[in-house]
């Protein structure tokens, strides 16, 4: 599995038992969502290496406890601390209106309501404390905040973000 077909599920960060139980850090929302999984990759050596998993329960609400086969000693745990995980894209659960994952809106003409067409969205800038959409506009780009009361609408059809952004904001690139 390559890693641009993941997405990244979270970190291992610590041992649970001497029995090779593992905590992790998932990245989400809703950890109740991949109580259930039976199996994740492991980045090991920038590969992803399938491990199963042979039970899984939240722990403290946040952190996934979990317990992979042939993972039975504190010494093999110990080899996996620090570890990210990932899943295939298509265990995302789908998203609908207005929410969109970074991942999928890559390609969608951005337009604004009194602007028109800005470009098209090449990236998302994450790094930041405010998330950015990053828009080419004939090999200009242009860095817009993702604020739920910018973004009007998200047509998955057509590919398109209808945004209203504040005057002016799209021009300072130009």
């Amino acid at each position: 599995m390559q890693k641009e077909n993941c997405f990244y599920l979270g970190k291992i960060v610590k041992k649970y038992s001497f029995k090779g139980e593992l905590l992790i850090k998932l990245d989400t929302d809703e950890p109740e969502l991949f109580t259930e999984m039976e199996s994740v990759f492991v980045e090991q050596r920038k590969n992803l290496i399938p491990f199963f998993i042979e039970e899984s329960s939240l722990h403290k609400s946040e952190l996934l406890r979990l317990r992979f086969e042939d993972v039975n000693t504190e010494a093999e745990a110990d080899a996996l601390i620090g570890a990210h995980l990932y899943l295939p894209l298509e265990f995302l659960p789908k998203l609908s209106g207005n929410k969109f994952y970074y991942h999928e809106i890559i390609g969608f003409t951005a337009e604004d309501k009194s602007f028109g067409k800005i470009g098209n969205i090449t990236g998302v800038n994450d790094t930041t404390s405010q998330a950015l959409f990053e828009i080419d506009r004939d090999g200009k780009q242009i860095l817009i905040p993702i604020i739920d009361n910018f973004i009007i609408k998200v047509d998955r059809e057509s590919k398109t973000i209808f945004l209203d952004v504040p005057q002016g904001l799209i021009e300072m690139y130009l």
